[in-house]
């Protein structure tokens, strides 16, 4: 990318693919590029910087991590059609998301516990998120106070994912201090009642709220702290105690259904004035027919990155089913499984709004912190505004429609190996 290319100062976005030619001159100045960010190397590179228990709740899938392993074969099966001669100088890599203007369709997954990874938590992350204009999203099992994550994300753009608490007040104490604090829309996650069978975790006894790690957020709960007042327990002593009842309350077994939608719905609507509400984990057409029924505002087509259901649908499959049926009826979103810009260009073809990333993000931030998360997705983004150039794309709206890849049959082989990438 040439820094003086006379189109630049028409772009509404940053020229992302000069992070390409940075890196390429630091030789000349005495310097390396920090590490190396192609999907395997960086997992590997995650691994030695992990302690054992870090590194199996990052990586390890449900099962034999056959659903793993099918969400990146699913990527296999598309591919690109680059065009030529397109004028691509001017090209902009910026879309909307629920009324925010932001630098990509690529946002930050929610992910939890980040202290496991890094001692400073989802601090870096916000941080970085806000630098960079992408959506940052919080989850409900995050190792940071709300208020916290808030003021490190500053002006970003941010949203709350929601594991729906059985204990309503609490529900709404969450709401109200996540919209209090700038997250203004509500992403409730329904595939995790309970955390899927992970072989290598359970191997190890690996849970890190059973270690008194992970509960921030309910411990900084007005509600929270009168539920552990009432059950006797004083957080500051008996931490594992404390971490065990929060997780308690969020996940472990006790499922929701659709009837409860329509209050929380509501309830969250309300705190709001009227900002959305999605629901992420849908994989089935008649789940996305059903929330299409109740209002909700937007989908996270999702199996949890392999980490719930062992042997599930493919989630890039999942998506075109669903788009093919409510489409036009419902923002759609996609998660599980990218591991490049060309991954995201193929979900934006299949019908997906917007993408959501996590895997790579949570590597960057445990091989380097703060300055390990700005180089994973700094290049991402290069790699995402080099391929909209080599690949004929002036705008993400030209990516949304399938013409732009040749599909092949799904004839996925079986495979003991878990997928590498």
């Amino acid at each position: 990318m040439d820094p003086k290319a006379p189109n630049g100062h028409l772009r509404s976005t940053p020229q992302f693919a000069l992070y390409q030619r940075e890196n390429f001159w630091k030789p000349n100045t005495g310097e390396v590029p920090l590490f190396n960010t192609e999907p395997g190397k960086l997992e590997e590179l995650a691994k030695e910087k992990l302690t054992q228990g870090g590194w199996y709740y990052a990586s390890s899938n449900a099962g034999q991590s056959y659903t793993h392993l099918a969400n990146r074969q699913a990527f296999f099966r598309h591919r690109i059609i680059p065009r030529q001669l397109v004028d691509t100088n001017t090209r902009d890599s910026a879309t909307t998301i629920f009324g925010h203007k932001v630098a990509a369709p690529i946002g930050f997954a929610p992910i939890g516990i980040n202290k496991i990874y890094h001692p400073a938590g989802e601090l870096p992350v916000a941080r970085v998120a806000q630098e960079l204009n992408l959506p940052y999203t919080l989850s409900t099992a995050g190792s940071t106070s709300i208020e916290a994550v808030a003021a490190a994300n500053a002006s970003g753009p941010r949203f709350y994912q929601l594991y729906m608490p059985h204990n309503d007040a609490l529900t709404v104490s969450l709401l109200t201090r996540a919209f209090e604090n700038g997250f203004d829309a509500c992403i409730l996650t329904t595939d995790t009642w309970q955390l899927g069978w992970r072989h290598d975790d359970v191997a190890i006894g690996n849970y890190a709220f059973y270690r008194g790690i992970g509960a921030d957020i309910g411990l900084t709960d007005p509600v929270f702290q009168r539920i552990l007042k009432e059950e006797g327990i004083d957080a500051a002593k008996e931490p594992e105690k404390a971490g065990a009842l929060w997780i308690d309350n969020v996940w472990h077994g006790r499922a929701w259904s659709w009837e409860k939608i329509p209050w929380l719905m509501q309830t969250w609507k309300r705190i709001s004035s009227g900002r959305p509400f999605c629901i992420k984990g849908i994989q089935s057409v008649d789940d996305a027919r059903k929330a299409v029924e109740l209002g909700v505002d937007g989908l996270v087509v999702s199996n949890h990155a392999g980490r719930q259901v062992d042997g599930a649908i493919a989630s890039l499959d999942a998506l075109e089913n669903i788009v093919d049926a409510v489409g036009d009826k419902i923002y759609i979103m996609y998660d599980s499984g990218i591991r490049g810009a060309s991954d995201v260009l193929k979900a934006l073809a299949l019908g997906a709004k917007f993408v959501w990333v996590g895997r790579l993000w949570v590597w960057g931030l445990s091989i380097m912190g703060e300055v390990g998360v700005r180089h994973v997705m700094r290049s991402l983004l290069a790699e995402f505004d080099i391929l909209m150039n080599v690949a004929g794309f002036q705008n993400v709206e030209q990516m949304m429609d399938r013409g732009v890849l040749e599909s092949y049959p799904k004839s996925y082989s079986l495979s003991a190996q878990r997928a590498k990438l």
